[in-house]
């Protein structure tokens, strides 16, 4: 008799995915990102999850010294389409070496930073801002989501929805699998040329069928009509598509954090708080040291960007990473002071919450993998201070 699989073998790369995407919804990300799986097989084993912030050579050589199986990254590897997949370009040799040590990698990049615990955190937690009177410095727009409406035999209903929700559609929130149906009478007369699933050739028929309806983001439309033609039984598919608009204000979630210390504090008392709380090697400081400031805008990661968001809020001080010198000087013109902690940096210190986190959701869900955080350098900067001159040579005494 063959030894029971042991619990962690029956996760599943899918099931991990599920488990990130409730917390972090692929919805929540920016029209721009790429999240979402880049290698791998859903139906995988997974036995450890290696959860890191770049997927390099090193992180690989992490994943299969930790026996990790699956990948969980905050930036995606595959960034922007490939228009093949060989070793000549980054993203496509390190896909290769994955594929190759049987290591899936799944991406939550702008969807993480949105979500809670995200990657603007450490900043939080450096400064001691309550956390209950943050605001997000850019809100996520439900604006943009799409419905897609199907036509499906009753009795196929449930399997179209299950391949439709595999497919990143019926995500509400903290929901998966979410849909709407209303049972009618669907009636059509298949022509001669046709090879009908129901029905007669040549005569109208009526069947019995479910009007579904699921929501979905623009970014998955593709895959999720692949999917209904896929899973449908029928030789010709009808679905309609309808764009969605919601408020703003519907969404409590966003990019970055806005909030207010205590009382005012020089400029030089925060930034050495950031320096204290997050292992930059660098820290870069624009504006006067000796400046109260007491309302914050934070964000991990890259924030130029949202500089015009930070003096929108009316910020004293903005901390984020990789700010350009013509945005800085603009906000400086402006009175905004801001504080660049490095790229990495911020999002690299918040990657242990991040992986608790999720080990704390895997076990409500009897996921049983391990989770590790990656031990890899999460700044490719390293701090530079040149060698102390030689002393002059002595002059010859003869």
């Amino acid at each position: 008799m063959s030894a029971m699989p042991s619990a962690a073998d029956r996760d599943r790369v899918g099931d991990w995915i599920r488990l990130v995407e409730a917390r972090y919804p692929r919805r929540d990300a920016q029209p721009w990102d790429a999240p979402g799986l880049q290698v791998g097989d859903p139906e995988d084993r997974v036995h450890r999850v290696l959860v890191c912030l770049d997927v390099t050579a090193t992180t690989l050589a992490e994943a299969t010294d930790r026996d990790a199986d699956l990948v969980l990254a905050h930036h995606p590897l595959l960034f922007r389409p490939l228009g093949r997949l060989t070793t000549e370009t980054a993203p496509g040799r390190l896909a290769l070496a994955a594929a190759r040590a049987g290591i899936a990698i799944h991406a939550a990049h702008t969807n993480l930073d949105a979500g809670t615990p995200g990657t603007t955190d450490p900043i939080v937690d450096a400064l001691g801002l309550d956390p209950d009177a943050l605001a997000p410095l850019e809100r996520v727009s439900a604006a943009g989501k799409h419905k897609l409406v199907t036509f499906v035999p009753a009795e196929d209903t449930e399997r179209v929805l299950g391949a439709l929700s595999e497919a990143g559609a019926g995500v509400i929130g903290a929901y998966d699998h979410c849909g709407f149906r209303v049972r009618g009478t669907g009636s059509f007369r298949p022509s001669p040329e046709a090879n009908p699933h129901l029905g007669d050739v040549g005569a109208i028929n009526e069947v019995t069928e479910d009007r579904l309806e699921v929501e979905l983001a623009p970014r998955d439309l593709e895959r999720a009509v692949a999917a209904l033609w896929q899973a449908h039984p029928y030789e010709e598919v009808a679905y309609d598509v309808y764009p969605l608009e919601v408020p703003d204000s519907a969404s409590g979630k966003g990019l970055g954090r806005v909030g207010e210390l205590p009382e005012p504090r020089p400029l030089r008392w925060v930034a050495d708080r950031v320096a204290g709380h997050v292992p930059a090697p660098h820290l870069r400081v624009a504006g006067d040291l000796d400046q109260p400031v007491q309302r914050i805008a934070a964000l991990g990661g890259s924030g130029d960007g949202l500089i015009g968001a930070a003096l929108a809020a009316e910020a004293d001080c903005y901390i984020t990473g990789d700010l350009r010198h013509h945005p800085t000087l603009d906000a400086r013109t402006q009175g905004l002071a801001l504080i660049d902690a490095g790229h990495g940096a911020v999002e690299g210190a918040a990657l242990p919450r991040v992986a608790a986190a999720l080990a704390a959701d895997a076990r409500t869900v009897g996921l049983d993998a391990e989770i590790l955080t990656s031990a890899a350098a999460h700044e490719p900067w390293a701090e530079y201070r040149p060698a102390a001159p030689e002393p002059p040579a002595s002059e010859d005494p003869r």
